[in-house]
């Protein structure tokens, strides 16, 4: 909910000085903090007319607008009184109380039109304030409003400023309403009683003819008739019968019943039907859009120039897509900052995060954006936010560098100190070099969220230590040649000696094979040796016992005088005998 203005009392929101319409910065500080919308209510009249009694009723105050005392006008140019209205939550009332127009002291008409028409320009609803009756007399005195078309522009296209043109500025102009004063008439038509409001409408009746009198009968009411379709009359009759000078010092029982009923009455109206201002379009106008409308006319107005309703307009646009570009912009920075970590693993990454808040300001232009027509504000937010997110991306480059840097310094610097130490200055230190820095380029690619940067600088920074590489590699290949027999030799030393043990061990393995190998071979002799003597035993056993059979044989043979029998197996035993020598086991060693 927006916060309510309930200003104490009323502040000059533009001064008249010596002539001079000036804008008083105070209460253009006021108008600035109003962000709800306004009902802005002008009175305006001649001088010593009661203006600021009424207002001052609007405000739901005894006092506040100076009524003055004396027949010379007190407010001087326009005073302001913002206060929450009473009908309308969200809403302030806006209350714009007028310098007496006609003073003869001041003797400038045309100071008087411009302040009529600034509160034209400037009101939701006008009052026209006014003493007596409606007649030719005080539409004379209203002259202000046929001078409205040669004071005011619709628009910045030459040629549109005349009553026949109306249409252009009811469209912008406020609620007509006429208050007449001490009102001493009865409102009869033909003894038929009528409301104040057909007694306003005869009063605009035209008259015919195309005369000069007729025309300047005719010049006011036309344009009131024109100029403001909606339109309204109240009357008020005598307020007391005395001390008429001092009226906001009298007591409700001291006043006109009738004057306190009509006043209500007016009040009542004027709080219920007025509405919230507006621009072309039915845009409502908040406090910051009507200081922007005062400084826009004013500044005309001081400049010789006619205050332009269109111009006001894209005076109001210029402020609002301003002040919404920078909303969008703040709004995107905001997001970012608190969404994007530097540096992110990935552009993409960093894209997607500003595409999102890219998304989201533009929505809060749109927002608060105001008739940006041709998207010239739009366009120019879009380019904005693609320089914000080209910035973000080299702010994520350089993050990345950084980040890279100081992680690369981390790892490589032990091994930079062992090179300025001379660890690797000696045969073989430029390849113990390279694969430690193979080591090292691992270790530095499993760190995460280096960023975009991670494999440039890493580039640069082995491309940077190519020297130290190239002095390791010469240093190795300037070792001197007796270096270089030293290492030879003692290489062949270690070659010889690996060469002598190897012999040694082979001659050791032939030794213990061939005692192997001769002790399996006697064992093998051992084995058939005694085979040997079992099969010639087991063969001399079985050759003793056959001959003792054949001897018993022969024995017999003879015995019972078989002697060619027996000569026969003598033969046989002789044999056997003979068999039995030739059988004697033998040895070979193969």
């Amino acid at each position: 909910m927006a916060p309510e203005i309930d200003l104490p009392g009323p502040v000059s929101l533009i001064d008249n000085t010596k002539g001079q319409l000036v804008v008083n910065p105070e209460a253009l500080k006021i108008l600035s903090a109003i962000t709800q919308p306004v009902v802005v209510v002008a009175i305006v009249g001649l001088y010593r007319t009661g203006k600021s009694y009424l207002m001052n009723k609007l405000a739901g105050k005894k006092n506040g607008f100076s009524l003055g005392s004396t027949v010379r006008s007190h407010t001087k140019g326009i005073w302001m009184w913002c206060v929450p209205h009473p009908k309308k939550p969200e809403h302030t009332l806006v209350l714009l109380d007028t310098e007496g127009l006609g003073d003869i002291e001041k003797g400038d008409n045309e100071n008087d039109s411009w302040i009529f028409a600034l509160a034209v320009l400037l009101s939701s609803t006008f009052v026209y304030n006014s003493m007596g009756t409606i007649n030719q007399q005080a539409m004379d005195q209203l002259h202000y409003v046929t001078e409205l078309t040669d004071r005011i522009k619709a628009n910045s296209s030459p040629g549109n400023n005349s009553v026949e043109d109306s249409a252009d500025f009811v469209s912008f102009f406020p609620a007509f309403v006429w208050t007449l004063r001490d009102f001493s008439l009865e409102l009869k038509v033909d003894g038929e009683p009528i409301t104040a409001d057909d007694y306003l409408e005869l009063s605009l009746k035209l008259r015919k003819g195309t005369d000069k009198k007729s025309k300047s009968f005719n010049d006011p009411r036309l344009c009131i008739r024109k100029f403001f379709p909606n339109r309204k009359c109240f009357i008020f009759d005598w307020p007391a019968q005395k001390y008429l000078a001092r009226l906001e010092q009298l007591k409700e029982e001291e006043l006109n019943p009738d004057f306190i009923e009509q006043v209500a009455e007016f009040c009542s109206y004027i709080l219920s039907h007025s509405n919230v201002k507006t621009l072309s379009g039915g845009i409502p106008v908040n406090g910051p859009r009507l200081e922007s409308l005062v400084l826009t006319y004013v500044n005309a107005i001081s400049s010789g120039d006619l205050p332009c309703m269109e111009n006001a307009v894209l005076a109001l646009a210029q402020i609002e897509n301003s002040a919404a570009v920078e909303k969008a912009i703040a709004h995107y920075e905001q997001q970012m900052g608190q969404k994007v970590q530097l540096p992110t693993e990935t552009l993409q990454e960093l894209l997607d995060l500003h595409r999102d808040s890219e998304r989201e300001a533009i929505e809060v232009f749109m927002k608060n954006s105001f008739k940006d027509v041709d998207q010239t504000f739009q366009r120019k937010l879009g380019a904005q936010l693609e320089a914000k997110r080209d910035d973000f991306c080299k702010q994520n480059s350089k993050a990345s560098s950084d980040c890279c840097m100081a992680l690369l310094q981390d790892i490589f610097g032990p091994l930079e100190e062992d090179v300025k130490q001379g660890t690797f200055s000696k045969p073989g230190g430029y390849r113990l070099f390279i694969q430690k820095q193979e080591e090292l380029k691992k270790k530095y690619y499993q760190v995460p969220r280096k960023g975009i940067q991670a494999e440039e600088v890493l580039k640069k920074y082995l491309e940077s230590k190519e020297d130290v590489a190239d002095a390791l590699l010469q240093t190795d290949q300037s070792l001197s040649e007796k270096e270089k027999a030293i290492e030879v030799e003692r290489i062949k030393a270690e070659s010889a000696e690996a060469a002598k043990k190897m012999l040694e061990e082979i001659q050791k393995k032939n030794e213990q094979m061939m005692e192997q190998k001769e002790k399996s071979y006697q064992e093998h002799v051992k084995q058939l040796t005694e085979k040997m003597e079992r099969d010639r035993a087991q063969l001399m056993a079985e050759q003793e016992k056959t001959l003792a059979l054949k001897l018993q044989e022969q024995e017999r043979l003879l015995k019972e005088g078989f002697k060619n029998e027996s000569q026969r197996l003598q033969k046989e035993i002789r044999d056997i005998q003979m068999r039995s020598k030739s059988r004697q086991p033998t040895c070979h060693i193969l």
